[in-house]
C-alpha cells in the first residue's frame, strides 16, 4: 500500500506498548497514586454504576482508537511512530480527539465511582493539558502534514464534544486518506 511505512504487526506491537505506558500511566497509575482506588465515604450503587459505565466507555473507546491508528492510519498513537494516513473513521467521525476524551472519561469515571474530588480535579487538569497540546502542537502539525484534508475535517468535526451524526468527507474516503511519509500525531 502506498505510504504504508509501518508493517501492521509492528504498528500493533508498538501500539500495545504505548497503550500500557501512556494511558496506563495517565488513567491507571496516577489515579491510583491520587486515590489508592479507595472510596471516600458511602457511594450509592447508581453512582457507582455511572462511574463504572464511564470507565468502561472510555476504555472501549480508547482501544477502538488505538486499533484504528494501526488499521486505518498505518502507525501508532506514539509520537515516535505516527500514522502515515489521516485517521477520520470510527469515533473520529464524531469528535477530533476521541483518545483524549476517552482518557478524561476514564479518570472522571474513577472519580465518580470512588467519590473522589482530587481525582475529579485531576480529570479537569488532564483535559486542560490535552487542550493546550492540541492547540499548540497537534492541530498545527496535522494541518501542515495533511493540508486540505485536515482542514476540511477540522471545520466539520468538533474538537471535544461529539457531533451527533457521523461526518463524511465530501471528497470520498480515498482522497481523505492522503498518505504521507513523515506522519502526524493526531489524537
Amino acid at each position: 500500500m502506498p505510504g504504508n511505512t509501518h508493517p501492521v504487526w509492528r504498528a500493533a506491537l508498538g501500539s500495545i506498548v504505548f497503550f500500557c505506558v501512556a494511558p496506563g500511566t495517565l488513567a491507571g497509575v496516577v489515579p491510583f497514586l491520587i486515590s489508592g482506588w479507595k472510596q471516600r465515604g458511602e457511594v450509592s450503587p447508581p453512582v457507582e454504576a455511572v462511574g463504572a459505565l464511564l470507565v468502561v466507555t472510555g476504555l472501549l473507546g480508547l482501544v477502538e482508537c488505538f486499533s484504528r491508528f494501526v488499521i486505518s492510519g498505518h502507525g501508532t498513537p506514539a509520537p515516535v511512530s505516527p500514522p502515515t494516513s489521516l485517521v477520520v473513521t470510527g469515533q473520529y467521525r464524531h469528535v477530533r480527539n476521541p483518545m483524549y476524551v476517552a482518557l478524561v472519561l476514564i479518570v472522571a469515571g474513577q472519580a465518580t465511582w470512588l467519590s473522589s474530588g482530587p481525582l475529579l480535579a485531576y480529570a479537569a487538569l488532564l483535559w486542560l493539558l490535552f487542550h493546550l497540546r492540541v492547540i499548540a502542537y497537534e492541530e498545527p502539525t496535522l494541518s501542515k502534514t495533511f493540508g486540505h484534508s485536515y482542514e476540511e475535517y477540522r471545520l466539520a468535526v468538533p474538537r471535544w464534544l461529539p457531533r451527533s451524526s457521523a461526518w463524511r468527507s465530501r471528497r470520498g474516503p480515498a482522497e481523505s486518506r492522503q498518505p504521507v511519509t513523515g506522519g502526524s500525531d493526531g489524537r
